[in-house]
């Protein structure tokens, strides 16, 4: 394998650190660029050491220079709170952002993937959401600041593809948890986990028959570098995301199962513009990509958990 010169915004969050440490694994020259606001140096601290990887603490909103192969696309709080912590910056986050790494790749004529979200299907009509599906998003809701944020950099993206003939790549990504998540980052499945370890009561918002599908993180970052690394032609968008889908009600039980745990259950309103059932159609990603996930939710629950027992 040739080895890339890689810039990976947002790289010290969630996904992007274990993007990061994947790239570099593979032997490419990795740069992790991230403002810190929800991203963590303990998530990279491995890299340090390594002559490949280079960190640098940068505001996307403010325009970046470098020389790269690829740029991955994934500066922005993708936790509701905080993306709603400050509504104004985030959406400045998605759209400057990514006018601003649309123009470095553009200069520099490198491939660029933005992470986009399930997101922006909204509340869905249609069950699962494939590609096709334009979506049912509030505009004026507390969400719409991540959701139309990202959008808006569908659109740019779309935009530099027809305007500049640049490489693009969009990927739509679905709830994704495992190692490094924030324990307080406010999404269903850090929060089940560290209210089940400290044996308060889980709180479950509506009537716990909402549904998600949940995708362990290493195998969205398989989809996301499997997605960079396709034909030049196939743009997307991509939905990444495991079909499997389960309630809250029964994220709660396996959770409460899994850590031994005297935990009941409290019911709590269910939030604004809060989606009633997320479920990826994932018919174009094992077309073109051969990508499938097949780590089942009571495995990569095993080894979340695990993480998050330290953090107790």
């Amino acid at each position: 394998m040739i080895m890339k010169r890689i810039l990976v915004t947002g790289g010290a969050g969630f996904i992007g650190s274990h993007l990061c440490k994947k790239l570099h694994d593979e032997g490419n020259e990795v740069i992790c660029v991230d403002n810190l606001f929800t991203g963590n140096k303990d998530n990279i601290i491995e890299l340090f050491g390594s002559r490949r990887f280079e960190f640098i603490r940068h505001d996307v909103t403010a325009p970046f220079y470098a020389e790269v192969d690829q740029v991955y696309d994934l500066a922005c709080p993708a936790s509701p709170i905080h993306y709603q912590y400050d509504p104004i910056k985030t959406i400045k986050t998605s759209v400057i952002g990514a006018i601003n790494s649309l123009g470095l790749a553009k200069r520099v004529k490198a491939r660029i993937l933005l992470a986009s979200t399930s997101e922006v299907y909204g509340d869905p009509s249609v069950h699962p959401q494939p590609e096709t599906y334009w979506g049912n998003v509030n505009p004026v809701g507390v969400r719409s600041c991540y959701d139309e944020g990202k959008r808006c950099a569908e659109t740019l993206f779309f935009d530099y593809w027809r305007g500049h003939r640049l490489e693009i790549k969009v990927a739509r990504i679905f709830n994704t948890y495992g190692p490094n998540m924030d324990i307080n980052d406010g999404r269903v499945v850090s929060n089940f986990i560290m209210q089940a370890l400290r044996g308060e009561d889980i709180t479950i918002y509506g009537d716990g028959t909402q549904s998600r599908s949940f995708c362990y993180v290493d195998e969205l970052v398989d989809g996301l570098i499997r997605l960079m690394n396709s034909p030049a032609e196939f743009t997307g968008p991509c939905n990444l995301g495991n079909p499997c889908e389960f309630t809250m009600l029964e994220l709660a039980k396996m959770v409460i199962m899994l850590t031994d745990s005297k935990s009941a259950l409290r019911f709590l309103p269910l939030p604004e513009d809060d989606p009633k059932h997320r479920q990826p159609d994932i018919t174009l990603a094992k077309e073109k990509l051969g990508w499938e996930p097949g780590i089942s939710l009571h495995e990569g629950l095993t080894k979340t958990i695990e993480y998050f027992k330290a953090k107790v």
